[in-house]
């Protein structure tokens, strides 16, 4: 197997695992990288291994440790004033939005869903919709807004939102 391979197959486990450990989108993103180039300096060592999927979660362990022991003396954090911050969001609003949201879309009948799905899914625009469907472009206008009127008409937030 070769690194690319690899980094395509389980980058985005080491991602989640560095997130859980350091509880910060941006320190995880930086731990796995860590973790990932100190592998690429030995990937004959980690492909030979008898789980390089284990080796990698220990290579990225041991990063998240030594980081932590040392940190102090190489990171020196400076005073930010908050209107120069973004704003916290929280991720799992998000979540349920988009799980609340694709439950009602799934409850459309299948017109409605597929012109839903291509417009804003796919972000084909009402021609290329009607030729994959094969009606109208003012059909397709038509059964977008039904659609969108069904989902405010329960409370839902708007489709744009859950993007």
């Amino acid at each position: 197997m070769t690194f690319e391979a690899f980094v395509e197959q389980q980058g985005a486990a080491l991602l989640r695992l560095a997130f859980v450990l350091t509880g910060d989108h941006h320190a995880a993103e930086d731990l796995t990288q860590t973790a990932l180039a100190d592998m690429y300096r030995h990937w004959r060592r980690v492909s030979a291994a008898r789980s390089p999927q284990a080796y990698a979660r220990r290579v990225l362990v041991n990063a998240f440790v030594s980081g932590r022991r040392r940190r102090w003396t190489s990171e020196r954090p400076v005073e930010v004033q908050d209107h120069h911050l973004p704003p916290v969001t929280d991720p799992a609003a998000g979540v349920a939005l988009r799980e609340t949201l694709r439950a009602r879309v799934a409850e459309l009948p299948l017109r409605s869903r597929t012109v839903l799905v291509l417009r804003f899914w796919a972000d084909l625009d009402d021609h290329a919709i009607a030729d994959a469907m094969g009606t109208t472009p003012s059909t397709v206008r038509a059964t977008a807004a039904r659609a969108l009127a069904a989902l405010r008409s329960d409370g839902t937030a708007d489709l744009e939102d859950a993007r």
